[in-house]
This record gives structure tokens, C-alpha cells and sequence, in this order.
């Protein structure tokens, strides 16, 4: 099929361009003449916290005092080693824009045990940071913080804060939604459409001289120059172009990754049915024996560029592993006050804090579910590929990370959030074989539950917390982990 021929040289080819390809896109993706800032949708302010007067110990409570900010919708705190864990707890205020009312103190979760494996590049990048979860506050102007350390047993060295060193609030803008600048997604396409053609002509000339690479292959192997857990080539970029429209060379990688279950500048991946989904799988896998694949419908996904992906912010190229053996869920921790509409800005300010504040690579989650069912494609590198997160430190290797958007340890995980769990398992695990009823083998990586080499016995859709101890992905979803199980394995026809 045209589709997966597209995407198995995809990458390849654009890797191997000589000259930047800049193909059309509307007048609205450039940017603001004489600014630099309108470019780049959206910021991150960081703000040290400082000692607070008045308590017990100045040395074991920090914070800011309330104080008018630029817009803002998303919050984290972090500090400067990654490896030190904050024991204490903060505690955040903000002030609504427009009606200038107050909230409560509400908590911000501290034990964020989402990340990279060790021993990566991007495991042991120098900009990692100690992070808090982020908290999703809605559209604020003023904020107030405090950090209190826990100080019951803990021994602490003469003149030594218990708690870490180099503490930042972190104060997250999702910019415009895409909607709002008026790039729909007819302008998308229109953009690139007289771009495709060519772009197909070239894919095979360049599969000719340079062999045709593997990345956007359905076993999810690495491409043509790229090693297993190494980054792909990216296409080269022309920085006289703005960064966030698809000329440039980080969105138009993204965008060719899913060239077998899109075109190019789609911003999202139409749902299949079952017989469909089972004849493109065959027709990807012509080696394998002619039987029925258990494999369950594609569901509807919206791509990065739909939940409005700043492509700018991450790292170039793609991180791979060979399969996906596995499914984690987690939730993201930051609150369960957003609508679904909203969904995609809180997607992008998590994006923003774990690539701009945490240091990480790329958005940890392979994909995100918010609580109507709504399903994102999470980290680049392609839905349909083993890409490789930063969501269970140890386990990132052979599996994949599905984070529910929302806070699940009191609260219960709407019906429609855990049905997108099991339709998006019953698909992508589908398409590695694996059974979501079963059980795998994955090799730990290191982390506090498992020593690194051990061969870990797992659910096929596993909790963040089966891998890491950890709260994660919350009491109540945890719970409901069982049903998305039988019904992914319903989904595909077992």
C-alpha cells in the first residue's frame, strides 16, 4: 500500500535531503513580522523560590509570596538534581483571570516518578531536573507557593536544608489552541498538498541510492542510520522559516512518521474498522503466514499537530526500541479540573514542563487519553512504532506509556477514559501480538523496584506503580486496569 511504502522511506529520505525542503503551507504558520516570541506559541516563566519569614524554619519552607504574573494555566516546581526527591509538600494558590478571585491552597503532587531510563542519552542529559507533577490551575494571573519540608526523622547536616537545592516554580503558557489561529486543518493540507506528490517521487529515488531504512516499518525497528534507543536522522532545517509551520525540519519528520495512517499535515488519524485495520496489518506483514490477525480497530487519535505540538521545543530525531511488549498506564497528576476541550492545552502545557522544565527529550507519554475517551498521540516518532518514552524509569524499553489526563487517587476514572485504554491497547499492542489478557517479560532498566538486568514477569497492560514504586497511575485507575483487559481482548477478537 501507498501508505506504508511512504513511511518506510519516509524518515530515510528526509534525512537525506541536500536541500531544506520547504513545502507551502498557509500565510497564517509564519510568523509575526519584527517579533521573535509570536513564532513559538506559548512560554514557561521560572521564578526561585525563596526563604519564607514567619515559619518555624526558614530553612524548611520556601516559596514565593502572592504576586501578579503574565497568563498562565499550568504549574510544577523544580530543583536542581534530578536524583534527590522533594519530601515535603507544596502547596499553590492562584488567581483567576478576568474575575480576580483567589483559589484555595490545593496540593501539587511530589513524587514524580515519570522519566528516562538510566544509562540514555536522555537518561543522563545535563538538563534533567528534579521535578514535581504539574498541575493544571486553567487560565491564572496570580500565584502564590509554599514548599514545607517533612522534618520527622529525617537528620540533616548543620547549616543543610532538608530540602533540595535550586528550587524554580515553573509557570506554564499553553499558547493559542490551533483552532484559534486560524491554520484549520483544509489550510493544512491545501499547504502541503502540492508537496506530497513530489515528495513521493523523491522517496524512491532516494530509497534507490541509500536503501530503504526501517523506521516507519510496523515491527517499529529502527531506521536506516539510527540504532535501537539511539535517535533517527531528522530533515535538515532552514531556520529562515518559522519553526512551528511544517517546513520546518522537526514537523515535517513528525508528520512523515505517520505517513502510513496519514498524510502529511494531518492533524488527526481517522478510525477504522476492524476488517480494515486487519487487511492494512496484512498487508504490512506479506512474510507472515496468511491467518487472521487479533488485532482490534484503530481508533480515532489526534496527531500532534492537532493538540497544536510546538515542534521546535524537542530534541531532533526519534528514540526507538524493537516491539512494543507492553502497556503502562499512568495518570498525569495534574487535577481533574479541565474540560475536554481543554484537553489539548493541558496536553501542550505538559509537553512544555517536561521538555522546557524537566529536561527531558520529548512529552514522556507515548499517548495521551482525557476524560471523554479522546485519544492524542503523545511522544514523536509514530503511532504505529515502537517509540521509545520517558514514562516508567527501568521499563521504557519494549513497551509503551498511556497517561489519563487527570488525578485518580480518590477519584474514579470516567468509563469513556478507561474504554479508550482498552481500544487504543487492543489496536497498537495488535499490531505487535501481543495479547492484552497475557503476560510478557521485560528487562529492567534500574529502579527502585527492580535491580537493572532483572527479567520482570508483567501484565501486558500493566500500572505505572508494577514497575516503580509509586502511586501512579492512582488507587482508583489502578483498579480499573482489570476491565480494560478484557475488554482490549474482546476489542481484538480473542
Amino acid at each position: 500500500m501507498r501508505g506504508f511504502l511512504a513511511s518506510s522511506v519516509g524518515v530515510t529520505c528526509a534525512a537525506a535531503l541536500a536541500l531544506p525542503l520547504a513545502l507551502p503551507t498557509p500565510a497564517q504558520a509564519a510568523p509575526s513580522a519584527g517579533t521573535s516570541e509570536a513564532a513559538v506559541p506559548g512560554s514557561t516563566r521560572s521564578f526561585p523560590l525563596v526563604p519564607l519569614t514567619g515559619t518555624r524554619s526558614a530553612a524548611h519552607a520556601q516559596g514565593l509570596t502572592r504576586r501578579n504574573v503574565r497568563p498562565f494555566s499550568l504549574v510544577g516546581v523544580i530543583w536542581d538534581d534530578p536524583s534527590s526527591e522533594l519530601h515535603g509538600r507544596v502547596q499553590v494558590r492562584t488567581r483567576a483571570t478576568g474575575t480576580g478571585h483567589w483559589s484555595g491552597w490545593q496540593d501539587v503532587e511530589t513524587h514524580n516518578t515519570h522519566g528516562a531510563d538510566p544509562d540514555t542519552a536522555e537518561g543522563e542529559s545535563v538538563r534533567l531536573h528534579g521535578s514535581t507533577a504539574p498541575l493544571w490551575v486553567g487560565d491564572s494571573d496570580g500565584v502564590e507557593v509554599r514548599v514545607e519540608a517533612q522534618t520527622d526523622d529525617r537528620t540533616t547536616a548543620a547549616g543543610e536544608s532538608p530540602l533540595p537545592s535550586g528550587l524554580h516554580l515553573e509557570l506554564v503558557d499553553p499558547g493559542a489552541d490551533p483552532a484559534d489561529t486560524g491554520a484549520s486543518a483544509d489550510g493544512v493540507r491545501d499547504g502541503v498538498g502540492a508537496g506530497v506528490d513530489a515528495l513521493g517521487e523523491l522517496a524512491g529515488a532516494v530509497s534507490h541510492a541509500l536503501g530503504a531504512g526501517s523506521a516507519g516499518s510496523p515491527d517499529g525497528a529502527p531506521g536506516a542510520g539510527s540504532r535501537a534507543g539511539e535517535p533517527a536522522p531528522d530533515a535538515p532545517e532552514d531556520d529562515s522559516v518559522a519553526r512551528t509551520g511544517l517546513q520546518s525540519g522537526e514537523s515535517f519528520a513528525t508528520s512523515v512518521a505517520n505517513a502510513d495512517v496519514a498524510p502529511l499535515g494531518a492533524t488527526e488519524i481517522p478510525a477504522l474498522s476492524k476488517s480494515r485495520t486487519e487487511l492494512e496489518y496484512t498487508a504490512a506483514h506479506p512474510d507472515e503466514q496468511r491467518v487472521k490477525p487479533y488485532i482490534g480497530a484503530r481508533p480515532h487519535i489526534v496527531t500532534r499537530r492537532g493538540w497544536g505540538a510546538d515542534e521546535s521545543l524537542r530534541e531532533s530525531g526519534f528514540v526507538y526500541t524493537k516491539k512494543v511488549k507492553a502497556a503502562f498506564v499512568h495518570h498525569t497528576a495534574s487535577g481533574n479540573n479541565y474540560s475536554c476541550s481543554q484537553a489539548p492545552s493541558v496536553i501542550r502545557s505538559i509537553y512544555r514542563y517536561h521538555v522546557k522544565s524537566s529536561g527531558w527529550r520529548d512529552i514522556g507519554y507515548n499517548f495521551l487519553v482525557d476524560k471523554c475517551g479522546n485519544i492524542y498521540e503523545g511522544r514523536a516518532g509514530g503511532v504505529t512504532k515502537a517509540v521509545m518514552g520517558a514514562h516508567t524509569l527501568g521499563f521504557n524499553s519494549n513497551s509503551m506509556g498511556i497517561a489519563v489526563i487527570g488525578s485518580f487517587d480518590s477519584s474514579k476514572p470516567p468509563a469513556a477514559a478507561v474504554t479508550g485504554i482498552a481500544k487504543l491497547t487492543a489496536w497498537k499492542l495488535g499490531l505487535f501480538g501481543a495479547n492484552p489478557r497475557g503476560k510478557t517479560y521485560l528487562k529492567s532498566g534500574g529502579g527502585n523496584l527492580y535491580r537493572k538486568g532483572k527479567n520482570v514477569r508483567l501484565n501486558v497492560i500493566s500500572g505505572h506503580r508494577d514497575g516503580f514504586a509509586t502511586d501512579c497511575p492512582g488507587k482508583k485507575l489502578y483498579g480499573k486496569l482489570g476491565s480494560a483487559r478484557k475488554a482490549a481482548a474482546r476489542y481484538q477478537g480473542r
